[in-house]
């Protein structure tokens, strides 16, 4: 793997816009030489290895989700000092962003909460997902098609994605365009900080809750045969009922986590279908191969550039030492790219045999739980669009011609995907 020479000294990873706009060049060279890193600016401690990213996912005894969400730096009013600091933590917890959502969440709570969450994301939910999942694609691809082009991140798959959470959770099809209207109504384009994203996506959320509240407080009065009551009436390990709070907060975070993520998935691999016309053509030929497909981009191009982490205890990592209070990033991003697990890294191959084992998804007690239902998303959707097109191409008109592109990409340090993608596709002759 040839990679570019770069100092990393003088590389500020969360502000550099070349970096954000395309992290190919810093992943490599980071990976080559150093895979664990301390730079110099925040002392932040960088990781894209990608054993190195296993051994932090899978301690979180020594490394805390509490930052997962937030930036380089850690600004509480109390020192951070002692063998553990995870009781300090929690009573700061307010002060760090997204506190109050699963993903930031340690044991025990992390524990009790995500026994919750996975109830409401079963392997029989799911199949009953499918069936919308389907229909929906059919739905959009119905208005879409006639016109012979889209934007796709904003008229397909923004919506797409949200309606098929909905689903997952029982929200009531009426109830739909209130979800379209908080959450695809053009709001903000993640930014380096992504504060202005944090920020809308709060506010939203804190609508969410307002919703699952009444709901979950209606079905626990007078129960239904649906999910929000399954919702409801769902307890912790010990038994006891969480507060209809505790399990708003639960399912709208599957709005704002999934949904993003899910969107940049299904954009990075339509791009890629839409640029290469012998894979489109194999895909076309073999869906089963899509999965695969899938999986590939994953690897190479995860929508989730990195999280933050936060030392707990004293700890080495691939040679550092790193006291408490150490701000760590793990950049799943570049742990796909590491050719000590994954041949060639740089190429992309649809027939990888080891594709699967990125970590776009995380690893450990925060595997995001939705990602069975991210996948089908994907899944569903390319079926859908390449069994209804005899052609996916790329609009030049808005992107440039073949080999001088210009896309519009998101510039962060946490997200990687298109702000917008616009497609050109021909009808198949069967429509």
């Amino acid at each position: 793997m040839s990679t570019v020479e770069i100092n990393p000294n003088e590389v500020d990873f969360f502000t550099d816009r070349e970096v954000a706009a395309r992290a190919e060049p810093y992943f490599d060279h980071m990976l080559a030489h150093h895979p664990v890193f301390r730079e110099p600016k925040y002392g932040v401690v960088i990781v894209t290895g990608y054993e190195e990213a296993l051994q932090v996912y899978h301690q979180p005894d020594v490394y805390s989700s509490i930052n997962r969400t937030g930036g380089p730096v850690v600004d509480l009013p109390v020192e951070l000092v002692g063998d553990d600091i995870s009781e300090i933590l929690e009573q700061h917890r307010e002060l760090f962003s997204s506190n109050d959502q699963i993903v930031t969440f340690d044991p025990p709570m992390h524990t009790d909460h995500r026994a919750i969450l996975m109830g409401l994301i079963t392997p029989k939910r799911l199949k009953e997902n499918e069936s919308f999942l389907k229909r929906t694609a059919d739905q959009y691809l119905d208005e879409l098609l006639p016109q012979g082009h889209c934007e796709f991140i904003w008229d397909y798959a923004k919506k797409y994605t949200i309606l098929a959470v909905g689903d997952l959770l029982g929200v009531p099809e009426e109830d739909f365009p209130l979800l379209l209207e908080r959450f695809a109504s053009g709001g903000a384009t993640p930014v380096l900080g992504n504060l202005e994203l944090q920020v809308n996506h709060y506010n939203a959320l804190e609508l969410m809750y307002d919703y699952f509240v009444e709901k979950i407080e209606e079905r626990r009065v007078a129960p239904k045969d649906d999910v929000l009551t399954g919702m409801a009436l769902a307890t912790f390990p010990d038994g006891s009922l969480p507060e209809p709070i505790e399990v708003a907060r639960i399912a709208s975070n599957l709005f704002a986590a999934g949904q993003e993520t899910t969107v940049q998935i299904m954009g990075i691999c339509m791009q890629r279908i839409a640029e290469d016309a012998e894979l489109q053509q194999r895909l076309r030929e073999d869906f089963s191969l899509i999965p695969k497909f899938i999986e590939e981009t994953l690897r190479i191009e995860a929508p989730i550039k990195g999280s933050f982490r936060l030392t707990k205890r004293p700890t080495t990592l691939g040679g550092l030492d790193l006291p408490v209070g150490t701000v760590v990033m793990l950049l799943h991003g570049a742990a796909g790219r590491d050719p000590r697990v994954f041949e060639d890294p740089a190429t992309f191959d649809v027939d990888r045999a080891n594709a699967r084992q990125h970590l776009a998804f995380g690893r450990g007690i925060h595997t995001c739980p939705g990602a069975p239902l991210a996948r089908a998303e994907a899944v569903f959707s390319i079926e859908r669009f390449l069994s209804r097109t005899s052609s996916i191409t790329i609009d030049a008109a808005h992107h440039g011609p073949a080999g001088e592109r210009s896309w519009d990409l998101i510039e962060s340090y946490k997200f990687h995907g298109h702000t917008h993608l616009y497609l050109d596709y021909a009808q198949s002759e069967t429509e």
